[in-house]
């Protein structure tokens, strides 16, 4: 591909806006499904859970969310507002319901009050935070007592493969966060680690190792 071609992917990937962001949000929920699911997994959902994402893209996957256990309530923040339009228009059912809400944030400061939270979730926004220890300490700050927010990402040396990863992307491994989280008074982090097959962003089939980091109020 292009510089140029390669340089659009990697600014979709960051904040995907307009009819090439809303291309690249649906190519995003296809490759990062098998992330997505394990995630969800390993969310460990209770009935009457209140879970936050960070960076939700279409949010075609809450379906999968709320379908874990009864009275879930989810509440997604989005930097992109073609993103927060798209996951509006796809889940109108569940918002009619009271089961979800979506909202803007700057990336930095999570806009709600202190121990709102059972469970957060995040994929692959990490590279892109603009100030990951203010953010990681504002989710501290929104779990509840013994809450839980599992940050999934693709792994340092595998990003560092791919043809569009520039400056704008922060490459992480597990002890790279570990580092962040050894800083606020969680009671303990955890990986887990996974492996899959996928198209990348490019169409390429590419190996993808990607940990799921636990952080525990």
């Amino acid at each position: 591909m292009k510089e140029r071609e390669l340089k659009e992917i990697a600014s979709q990937l960051s904040c995907p806006n307009g009819d090439s962001g809303l291309k690249m949000a649906e190519r995003m929920n296809r490759t990062n499904l098998g992330m997505i699911i394990n995630t969800i997994n390993s969310l460990e959902l209770k009935s009457n859970d209140h879970v936050l994402e960070l960076g939700h893209g279409k949010a075609n996957h809450l379906s999968e969310i709320l379908r874990q256990v009864d009275n879930i309530s989810y509440y997604g923040l989005e930097i992109s507002e073609s993103m927060k339009a798209e996951s509006e228009k796809s889940n109108d059912s569940f918002i009619k319901k009271n089961q979800s809400k979506f909202e803007l944030y700057d990336g930095s400061n999570i806009p709600f009050s202190d121990h709102s939270f059972d469970k957060i979730m995040t994929v692959n926004t990490i590279y892109f935070w603009d100030k990951p220890l203010t953010l990681l300490l504002e989710i501290y700050r929104v779990l509840k007592p013994k809450g839980q927010c599992l940050i999934t990402f693709a792994n340092k040396d595998f990003m560092q493969s791919l043809p569009f990863v520039d400056s704008r992307f922060e490459l992480y491994d597990f002890d790279k966060i570990k580092g962040l989280g050894a800083k606020i008074p969680f009671s303990s982090i955890d990986g887990i680690y996974k492996n899959e097959e996928v198209e990348s962003k490019t169409g390429d089939r590419v190996n993808r190792e990607y940990t799921i980091i636990r952080f525990t109020k």
